[in-house]
């Protein structure tokens, strides 16, 4: 066997042994990322995840073999297409997405790259001569001559998202030292025991799903209660709006009563007592406390054998 076949075989052994690992694969785009970037989120992914990148045939051919062991890999095979890799764990996926989209570098334009955000060139001196003026006038932005010096009157959106840079564009973030892109790991699709999930299903929180949970309850009890169907959500409220008609009955009538009815008509017909016993009872607990505190330095005072000023 050769030394490629060896190594082909390695692979393949590799590829099986972290599909029987790991039931959680994250697949990621490495456009524009060089080596030492490579290296430094392997450092960082070190004791969290481990990282394979391989040609996209070698990969799928190397997963025929764990795709007959488990039939839900088989979801993976569509999404290993374009510059890839795929990111094996079992640990917290929010960390490790987290780990992997966190180390980023900054970059300058290029031809043909596709910008990210919106790219804008700010208001202010450029320091260029006057005799470039022709260049700022092709790109549509207006200029003035300061001092000797091109200056852009107002900032301009050179680049909007998603289109592609031109090279009279890449040129001029060149001369003004612009580096508008940050290029990293960005992850595209997340696999977990044969489910495939959209990667912002990560920042779902579990008190913005409390959040949603809450709001669809009270929908359902609004719909329950204006339709009278009932339902365990609106049981509750059906319950007490139920026992609000019946003290209003009992209230109406005084062949009626109970406890709770009592007290209300005690409540109505002398409102002035309770309105009043609330403050004075809460005041008078401060005035007893402060009269035992004297009381207490008197008996001690006494106890001792002497009065406060011999």
């Amino acid at each position: 066997m050769s030394k490629g076949d060896n190594k082909k075989s390695e692979y393949f052994e590799k590829v099986n042994r972290l599909f029987r690992e790991y039931n959680k694969v994250f697949i990621v785009n490495v456009d524009n990322v060089s080596s030492s970037q490579m290296h430094q989120i392997r450092g960082a992914l070190r004791g969290l995840a481990i990282i394979l990148m391989g040609k996209n045939t070698m990969v799928r051919k190397a997963m025929k073999e764990a795709v007959a062991e488990n039939p839900k890999l088989e979801a993976l095979l569509p999404l290993i297409r374009g510059n890839v890799g795929l990111v094996f764990t079992n640990g917290e996926m929010r960390r490790v997405r987290d780990a992997i989209v966190s180390n980023r570098v900054q970059a300058p334009a290029k031809v043909g790259l596709t910008a990210q955000s919106d790219i804008f060139i700010p208001a202010g001196s450029t320091g260029m001569d006057p005799n470039k003026t022709s260049f700022f006038q092709a790109l549509g932005i207006s200029t003035k001559v300061v001092k000797g010096a091109i200056e852009i009157v107002s900032e301009v959106c050179i680049v909007k998202t998603g289109q592609k840079v031109g090279a009279s564009q890449a040129a001029l973030m060149q001369m003004l030292n612009l580096q508008p892109f940050h290029f990293g790991m960005t992850v595209l699709s997340i696999y977990d025991d044969g489910a495939i999930f959209e990667p912002a299903i990560l920042d779902i929180t579990d008190e913005s799903l409390l959040e949603r949970v809450q709001a669809t309850i009270k929908k359902i009890a609004a719909l329950s209660l204006e339709i009278k169907f009932p339902t365990v959500a609106s049981a509750p409220h059906s319950l007490v709006n139920a026992y609000k008609r019946i003290l209003g009955c009992a209230l109406g009538t005084d062949d009626i009563s109970f406890p709770a009815v009592d007290k209300i008509r005690e409540r109505l017909a002398n409102p002035g007592a309770f309105a009043v016993a609330a403050p004075v009872a809460g005041s008078a607990a401060p005035v007893a406390a402060a009269a035992a505190v004297v009381e207490e330095k008197e008996e001690s005072d006494d106890d001792m054998g002497f009065g406060l000023f011999d």
